[in-house]
């Protein structure tokens, strides 16, 4: 197993599994462009789309650092959102694609999770529809 070193510059073993993660990601866009390039009636994205890529390998401090490490091969800025609750994250088109690295903080993960876990208890009123006319937008029941 080899070594490589983390933007923080802890070392951490490159899993051979990753590699090969990475490499069939790779080879599945290459197969794709091909697929569409030469099957020009099959639909794509009107404007495209984007690769989002977490970063959830470690802690804030080493995730937020990945963030800047790619911002830097990508050149581009980073996007502080963090201090309204928000992400980190950096992002660069390639024509109409895009590719995004984004580290979402501890705290706003746990937040949304803690927000979620109330998900199951909230059922709309089916006829809250024909009451009102909001279309959906119910009430919870």
């Amino acid at each position: 197993m080899t070594a490589h070193t983390t933007p923080t510059g802890q070392t951490a073993p490159v899993v051979s599994g990753d590699l090969f993660a990475r490499h069939q990601v790779i080879s599945g866009l290459r197969a794709l462009a091909d697929f569409l390039e030469a099957n020009p009636g099959v639909p794509v994205p009107e404007y495209g789309d984007t690769v989002d890529v977490f970063t959830r390998h470690c802690d804030d401090t080493c995730s937020a650092a990945l963030v800047d490490h790619v911002a830097a091969l990508l050149g581009v800025p980073v996007d502080d959102d963090r201090p309204n609750g928000g992400h980190y994250k950096a992002a660069k088109s390639f024509g109409r694609m895009a590719y995004r690295v984004i580290h979402i903080p501890d705290r706003s993960r746990r937040e949304h999770e803690a927000e979620m876990s109330y998900r199951a208890n909230i059922r709309l009123d089916p006829d809250q529809d024909d009451q009102d006319g909001d279309q959906g937008t119910g009430r919870a029941a």
